[in-house]
């Protein structure tokens, strides 16, 4: 079980007072030395925190591994062409939105996304797609040539333990293992913290998390590294 760091929200703070500080990239090299597999960052239409000059310097800094998420449009897949990080997820984009609200919408924008992907995948870019645990948008991720997809993990994170968490629970793994039989390598992530994240990481289908606002979150009180180590302990449990 690997664990991936998204740092967009080093950038939030840096932002929020429109500071040099905290770099995002420091962040990632600490995230790096403590024990993650790799770094994740989403860069936006409106450039609320992630830039392209971050961008260029995970490029450069990030040893592990680089994913960068992003829509699926013209302006992003030319900064992929560019940038050349080890993948692209492709994830859902409201401007109104405090974070992703959802999975992409595979099905109804599979015929944007096909020659989309295949672009990406012709410059030696690997390509995820952010998607719900719903099977039928498994299928057609599958369908589009994709190798690799992200759960999200959004509806079970949200919701507080009971039955109703239980049945969201049961809908991730039943995704995981579908995914897993179409021969896709299956990927979580989306409001999962130190307290939700065990059920999650009990799915062997699931190989790697990307986490991101709770690590930041505790590295304000405990510093990045521990806050790294603390998951990667977590996760590491399965």
């Amino acid at each position: 079980m690997k664990l991936t760091v998204n740092v967009d929200h080093f950038a939030t703070i840096r932002e929020a007072r429109r500071s040099n500080e905290p770099e995002p990239v420091l962040a990632a090299l600490l995230a790096e030395q403590a024990g993650a597999e790799g770094v994740v960052c989403h860069i936006r239409s409106d450039r609320r925190h992630i830039k392209e000059r971050d961008l260029k310097l995970f490029r450069e800094a990030v040893k592990t591994k680089l994913n960068i998420e992003m829509a699926a449009t013209e302006e992003m897949k030319r900064i992929a062409l560019e940038i050349q990080p080890d993948v692209v997820s492709l994830v859902p984009e409201r401007p109104e939105e405090l974070t992703t609200e959802g999975g992409l919408d595979v099905i109804a924008n599979e015929k944007h996304l096909g020659p989309h992907i295949k672009e990406l995948q012709k410059a030696g870019i690997k390509v995820s797609i952010f998607v719900d645990p719903d099977l039928k948008q498994i299928e057609t991720c599958r369908k589009l040539g994709v190798n690799l997809i992200e759960i999200n993990t959004g509806k079970y994170a949200d919701l507080k333990p009971g039955e109703e968490r239980d049945k969201a629970l049961d809908e991730i793994k039943k995704a995981a293992g579908h995914g897993h039989k179409l021969g896709l390598e299956v990927h979580a992530g989306h409001g999962l913290d130190y307290k939700n994240v065990l059920p999650v990481a009990a799915i062997p289908e699931i190989t790697e998390f990307s986490i991101g606002f709770c690590i930041v979150a505790r590295s304000a009180i405990v510093g990045i590294e521990r806050a790294v180590k603390e998951m990667v302990a977590l996760i590491e449990k399965y």
